[in-house]
């Protein structure tokens, strides 16, 4: 191979990659707001197919992985006010911090922790956490439809400080809107959790999923989350997202 066929061969590589992170960019940047308010209804179905619902309320000031969140349990009585306290980084793993009722103190969720599902549901710790564009790098898979829907198909690779308990993430994102369709989650060759995004609306000029399932492949159970009274740029407290906050009954 002449060293003119060989730059060009690394040009496309590299052009390829840079493609990938564009398009994970854009789809960070539609999706931006400055603040964000839903009231959450999930159904936790196990591998027996029992039913639970839970319903939380959920507040995020800030926008991208640079942003505080706290979601709250308000039904049913037994899980009502337990409470978490997320503290997105752009550069490094979220702070976790977790209230609960019965024992009246918080807790900060340690790194060996992110990994365990939070309170009953099928998202672990680290799933409820933002991930900014940088944390990870991405190269290009293809292209492959998603309920219809095409897609292209980019592999994500966490960075090491990013300190996540995933080897890799397959992502399916829309190409008409740039919207997440699906996610695959990977511990070393296995797809241990897969995220599924559906019922896709434009919410205040922004294009949401309102419906997310998130299947655990290793227990075989599932978590649908159906988004409701959804609103982006509202008006939160920075107080809000404090430890003292937390420990607030609402």
């Amino acid at each position: 191979m002449n060293r003119l066929a060989a730059a060009l061969l690394l040009w496309a590589a590299c052009a390829h990659a840079q493609d990938a992170r564009a398009i994970v960019e854009e789809a960070q940047r539609r999706a931006r707001s400055g603040s964000q308010r839903y009231e959450g209804t999930l159904e936790v179905i196990d591998a027996r197919r029992k039913v639970s619902t839970k319903r939380w309320i959920y507040e995020r000031l800030g926008s991208a992985g640079n942003s505080k969140a706290v979601l709250r349990f308000i039904a049913p009585p037994e899980v009502k006010g337990v409470a978490l306290l997320i503290h997105n980084h752009p550069d490094r793993a979220s702070d976790q911090w977790m209230w609960t009722p019965a024992v009246q103190r918080e807790r900060r969720i340690a790194y060996q922790d992110r990994k365990t599902r939070f309170f009953g549901t099928d998202f672990t710790f680290e799933d409820l956490e933002e991930r900014d564009v940088d944390r990870s790098t991405y190269r290009m898979l293809g292209e492959e439809p998603i309920d219809g829907t095409p897609c292209w198909k980019i592999e994500s690779t966490p960075k090491p400080e990013a300190r996540s308990q995933y080897t890799r993430l397959y992502l399916w994102i829309r190409k008409p809107d740039y919207v997440a369709a699906q996610i695959d989650c990977f511990q070393r060759d296995r797809v241990v959790r897969r995220i599924r995004y559906s019922d896709i609306e434009k919410v205040q000029n922004i294009w949401t999923a309102r419906r997310i399932e998130v299947h655990d492949l290793t227990r075989d159970s599932r978590t649908i989350l159906r988004l409701e009274k959804l609103e982006y740029d509202v008006s939160l407290p920075a107080d809000l997202f404090t430890l003292q906050a937390l420990r607030r009954e609402r």
